[in-house]
């Protein structure tokens, strides 16, 4: 799948792909802080942003459409970051491909089934009622965005929220509302895109060591617990673990240049 894109600045490669509901949009402000130092790629991810949609939403098509983005770009070595989905889908990645990665960074997610997460932390989105609402949302009925939101605060309380999911709206030719996620999709894969990495091969020393890691977590975001370093662990031995004050999950939107000065400390340095 040929992947929609922006490239700026000059340098090693560096390539951030986003989470759920997001697009390369939400990283623009990122990428340009980190193109004074590095090539970066943001991309959209297959059914999300300006991506072409399809029938199937899993980590192997994710992690496969990266490799074909690489090679397409003759990318060789990258550094890697992915936030929340999108750093499941580059931990894939640099599992099956450790020789295509310089650097591996996650934000805000640990590799770990997530499908009952919402039952036992609020903090946390529940996104089978989510996408749900999205499904079921009649945008036909509306003409302003102003409306559409104030439909989805009867249902989604969260201001945030709803200003990130407000970011999939276009405009189709005939001035109707469209999404741009392609929403029957990922509702037919939420199970998988909430699954995790069995740990099992990557006991007895069989970890990924091949380059350097960090997991990023928001202070007040709890998808990435302190029962999960066990784990990311297990799979990447030598990682190290940091947390960016007064963030939720949304660290990239939160706490922008902590974030920038963060990924330059720990690449550069």
């Amino acid at each position: 799948m040929k992947l929609n894109y922006k490239k700026l600045g000059e340098g090693p490669a560096l390539i951030i792909v986003h989470g759920l509901y997001g697009s390369l949009d939400n990283w623009l402000t990122i990428a340009k802080k980190l193109s004074e130092n590095f090539e970066v790629f943001i991309i959209d991810q297959r059914n999300h942003g300006n991506s072409p949609h399809a029938d199937s939403h899993t980590y192997i098509d994710m992690k496969n459409d990266l490799l074909e983005f690489m090679d397409d770009h003759k990318i060789d070595k990258a550094t890697l970051i992915g936030h929340s989905m999108g750093g499941k889908t580059v931990m894939f990645f640099a599992i099956d491909y450790p020789e295509r990665v310089s650097n591996l960074l996650v934000v805000d997610i640990a590799p770990k089934n997530y499908s009952k997460i919402s039952d036992y932390t609020p903090q946390t989105i529940n996104h089978e009622h989510l996408v749900s609402i999205i499904l079921n949302f009649n945008l036909s009925l509306y003409k302003s965005r102003t409306e559409i939101n104030q439909e989805l605060a009867k249902q989604i309380k969260s201001e945030k929220v709803r200003q990130f999911l407000l970011k999939n709206l276009k405009r189709n030719k005939d001035k109707s509302f469209g999404w741009k996620l392609n929403i029957k999709t990922i509702s037919e894969y939420l199970p998988q895109i909430m699954d995790g990495i069995d740990e099992s091969s990557f006991t007895q020393g069989k970890g990924i060591t091949g380059f350097p890691v960090l997991f990023i977590k928001g202070e007040e975001s709890n998808y990435i617990c302190d029962d999960d370093h066990k784990l990311i662990r297990t799979i990447f031995p030598y990682a190290e673990i940091t947390t960016i004050p007064k963030a939720g999950h949304w660290v990239h939107a939160e706490q922008a240049d902590l974030l920038v000065k963060t990924i330059n400390y720990f690449i550069l340095e």
